[in-house]
């Protein structure tokens, strides 16, 4: 079979339905890895339908219990045809955000997949079931059209990316041999537009913490004390504005990346954000003053406000608030002093007279983060990947150095010490994390022949 046939063949899996058949299995499980009901389930997803579909490839599989109670399990599938062929890490996983049930205006919900036009909703369609499904579909037909894939593949599922990945970096560090590679190549995350295949090669980091402005026990009458009491959440608005301005440019020193290299600017030239007809669309005046709104999520660093506190929101009395909370997020690109994060930003609260407002980590599961990592335009799989999509698609894909989303790829990158390559299959207007999350199945088609032609060209001699 050639090439071309193999590319056919993989997008003829989605024509006939046997993707979305596939897929439905898959949502069906519902892996809620931020709720203990959920935990039971992850360890279904990867015993009832990875360990299956991997051996049905020749693939060795191994399950390992995470070493962080209350976090599920991750699997390692291998084959391995010969010691001199490079080795290629596929990633993924099959826990999902919190299905948020009654919720959904389109579908039937987040477990039962629905096609609507070219849409198909449930969780876990666009983050992350139905990415690493079709990569796995991808390596299948290269293995069913040619026998081998000409090159050795390894496959990680982990079960609780979207709790912070705890426990995956302990077991990757404990069996360095198992998951070793030459390179990390997965989908996750959108593409910059709908139509136009995208290849990442890093991940921003994720800091959150909370900052309070606790000033007394209790709150008091705002009649008798308004004006003559300090108002906690007066205070931590100001120490906000101390912190980003009313555009979004961060004020804090020590959070500013340096000027933008050439090299990224002529990546990001053409990359225009684009989240679909019913998506949001980028505001030309937020963020870092002379920067693009691809520049600024792509190569910059962003302050957020997740959330704020003051009385009693949902019943305000007349009072005087005690207390404020905000619940804040730092997201950085590669080069940032994660360990500095917090320290420069407590020294910029004093010097401007904050030193009421506490930071402080938000309580639970809020606390978790990502850290920053990239590979290097230039890096030679780099090179060879893009090179292989672009041949594949039939015009460049937009290359940016880092996804504006957090996932665990600092693992790769900086613990087996390989370089990571992204090619997300969803795009930003899929409502990942919220409901009505959805693929597009004109998305899905691409993807398939894409992933076919990449892992066909790798096994026909890569770096």
């Amino acid at each position: 079979m050639s090439r071309s046939a193999a590319i056919e063949q993989a997008q003829a899996y989605l024509d006939d339905g046997r993707f979305e058949a596939d897929l439905a299995r898959l949502v069906a499980i519902p892996t809620e890895s931020q709720v203990p009901e959920g935990l039971p389930h992850c360890a279904r997803y990867l015993d009832e339908a990875m360990v299956p579909a991997f051996a049905a490839m020749g693939f060795e599989t191994r399950i390992f219990p995470n070493p962080v109670e209350g976090c599920g399990p991750v699997l390692l599938a291998t084959r391995m045809e010969d010691p001199n062929l490079p080795t290629i890490l596929g990633y993924g996983h099959g826990d999902v955000i919190r299905g948020l049930e009654g919720s959904w205006t389109e579908g039937e919900g987040p477990w039962r997949l629905a096609r609507v036009g070219e849409r198909l909703y449930g969780r876990g369609t666009a983050d992350n079931k139905a990415q690493h499904w079709m990569n796995m579909v991808a390596l299948r037909t290269v293995l069913e059209a040619q026998g081998t894939l000409g090159f050795n593949a390894k496959f990680l599922i982990e079960t609780g990316e979207e709790a912070g990945s705890r426990g995956l970096r302990q077991i990757i560090e404990a069996e360095r041999e198992a998951f070793a590679a030459d390179v990390m190549i997965a989908s996750d995350g959108p593409r910059v537009r709908a139509d136009r295949p995208t290849m990442s090669l890093g991940a921003r980091g994720a800091v959150n913490f909370d900052l309070v402005c606790d000033l007394r026990p209790g709150g008091h009458h705002s009649g008798n004390w308004g004006g003559a009491l300090a108002d906690p959440a007066v205070i931590l608005a100001c120490a906000l504005a101390a912190i980003v301005d009313r555009n979004g440019k961060i004020l804090v020193p020590e959070w500013r990346p340096a000027a933008l290299t050439p090299e990224t600017r002529e990546l990001l030239r053409d990359v225009v954000l684009e989240a679909g007809s019913d998506g949001p669309t980028p505001d030309p005046d937020w963020g870092e003053p002379g920067l693009s709104p691809a520049e600024n999520i792509y190569a910059w660093n962003a302050f957020v406000v997740l959330a704020m506190t003051a009385g009693l929101p949902e019943k305000p009395v007349n009072a005087v608030a005690p207390s404020a909370r905000t619940h804040c997020q730092l997201r950085y690109i590669a080069g940032t002093e994660e360990a500095e994060i917090l320290p420069a930003l407590r020294r910029h609260l004093d010097a401007a007279g904050f030193g009421m407002v506490e930071v402080s980590a938000p309580p639970g599961s809020n606390a978790g983060g990502f850290a920053a990592s990239r590979t290097e335009s230039d890096d030679p799989w780099a090179r060879f990947v893009a090179a292989a999509l672009t041949r594949a698609a039939g015009e460049a894909p937009a290359i940016i150095p880092q996804t504006g989303g957090s996932i665990c790829n600092d693992l790769f990158t900086d613990v087996l010490g390989i370089p990571a390559i992204w090619i997300p299959h969803s795009y930003a207007g899929c409502s990942q994390h919220a409901p009505n999350e959805h693929i597009l199945l004109p998305v899905c088609r691409e993807a398939l022949g894409l992933m076919t032609a990449l892992y066909w060209e790798i096994g026909e001699g890569a770096p």
